[in-house]
């Protein structure tokens, strides 16, 4: 998985725990670097706090 380095960068929500999935940050603790865009992310990512896959993610509008 390639990791970026050019912004701007979003936000994903979980729609069930609220946990933010950041791409300038990433998911160190599960193997996601920072500067990751969330569609990079493998399908078999799931939401750190509670479980749920990538599908229960949603875009942060700001």
């Amino acid at each position: 998985m390639a990791a970026m380095s050019a912004g701007p960068w979003r936000r994903y929500l979980c729609y069930y725990c609220g946990y933010v999935y950041d791409e300038a940050l990433g998911d160190p603790d599960g193997g996601i670097p920072p500067f990751t865009r969330f569609d990079a992310i493998p399908d078999g990512w799931i939401c750190p706090e509670c479980g749920v896959t990538k599908e229960d993610f949603v875009l942060q509008d700001f």
